[in-house]
């Protein structure tokens, strides 16, 4: 019998040992607290001390198993009306303890059956420090979620596929809110959230799927467009960065967050890379270049925009503290701008809350 320690120094006795195992060859051990199944996906960490509910249902995890750094998760149960989409688009879950007694008046229920609901494996027992030490080192690598310590092939070929594609909810267009402005929300991969802050805004929100043509988008006669956030490698979506492009060229005001701001730096003759171990938390620190000043944000990517690729029109307004990469940018020849973190983080810091002012402003004819 193994044993996992739990929210309030209680102990729970559980039969289920589970494994991690690396696309290295490394192994850790643990029990398993979620579905009854295995998984394999691209092991990522992410250090946010709150916000697990936004972390399990934010799109932009699809194909991963995500890491909590934060040794106790789940001790505010599960709460539905913090949820950023309909489901968990993760492939596993990873904690070194999660709480079985959760405590607080919007609770409603625990986490763990949460998991078990909606079928993602999860561990916990485990060191995670130790395992986030080995990513930072190495860097994103493949995992599996297994109930066998043994190396398997399906662990060294997982790539992660057609991400948007999967992610995305919206099948057909559809409205929401009653404001003034009217803004088409392209759906790569959305969080609620995003949606919410336009209509307090006073906006009109209609939400368009990721394949939506651009003349369908243009028929909408948008006063503005939200790239949303999304999973995967940027470069898989060329057909959408063409859709993108034809837009752009029109002059409507554009906004993109995280995916978005990568999707529109590619259909504008950027380029985009992969990080050695990506930016995810809510703890990112992320300087504004024309003030000098440090705002401290919330992220979720693995890939991000080479800065000495962008075109003449485009300048980088934003820089992360820590590694220098590209946060943000701003087009001298349209309306248009991007943010590489989240303005619109929940849980997290709402310091950037203003660029979906400046984007109004946009949309009002503001230069």
């Amino acid at each position: 019998m193994l044993w996992a320690s739990v929210c309030g120094g209680m102990e729970i006795f559980m039969n289920k040992r589970a494994y991690i195992v690396l696309e290295d060859g490394d192994v850790f051990e643990g029990e398993s607290v979620g579905y009854d199944g295995e998984c394999v996906g691209e092991l990522v960490f992410a250090t946010g001390m709150t916000g697990y509910l936004e972390l399990l249902t934010d799109p932009s995890y699809y194909g991963q198993i995500v890491m909590q750094t934060f040794p106790l998760i789940g001790n505010y149960g599960v709460i539905p009306e913090d949820f950023e989409s309909a489901k968990p688009y993760l492939s596993g879950y990873i904690a070194r303890e999660i709480c079985e007694y959760p405590s607080n008046f919007r609770c409603g229920g625990k986490l763990t059956d949460y998991l078990k609901e909606n079928k993602i494996p999860a561990v916990c027992g485990i060191d995670t420090r130790h395992l986030t030490k080995i990513v930072r080192e190495h860097g994103v690598m493949n995992a599996k979620i297994s109930f066998s310590d043994e190396m398997s092939d399906d662990i060294k070929n997982f790539v992660i596929k057609d991400a948007v594609k999967n992610a995305c909810e919206t099948s057909e267009i559809t409205k929401s809110g009653s404001g003034e402005r009217k803004i088409v929300l392209w759906d790569f991969g959305r969080k609620k959230n995003i949606e919410r802050e336009l209509i307090k805004r006073g906006c009109t929100v209609y939400t368009v799927p990721y394949n939506t043509s651009a003349e369908e988008v243009s028929a909408l006669n948008p006063d503005g467009i939200m790239l949303s956030n999304g999973p995967g490698d940027p470069k898989e979506n060329t057909d959408v960065m063409k859709e993108i492009k034809k837009v752009s060229d029109k002059g409507i005001p554009t906004f993109g967050i995280c995916l978005g701001h990568q999707l529109l730096a590619l259909a504008l003759g950027g380029d985009t890379e992969k990080l050695k171990y990506g930016h995810r938390g809510a703890n990112q620190p992320a300087l504004f270049k024309d003030t000098g000043k440090v705002f401290i944000t919330s992220q979720n990517h693995g890939y991000a925009v080479k800065s000495d690729s962008l075109p003449q029109n485009a300048r980088v307004t934003f820089e992360n503290a820590n590694d220098g990469t590209c946060e943000g940018i701003e087009y001298s020849d349209r309306p248009a701008f991007s943010v590489q973190f989240h303005p619109e983080a929940c849980a997290g810091p709402q310091d950037t809350g203003f660029l979906f002012d400046k984007f109004i402003r946009l949309t009002e004819g503001d230069k």
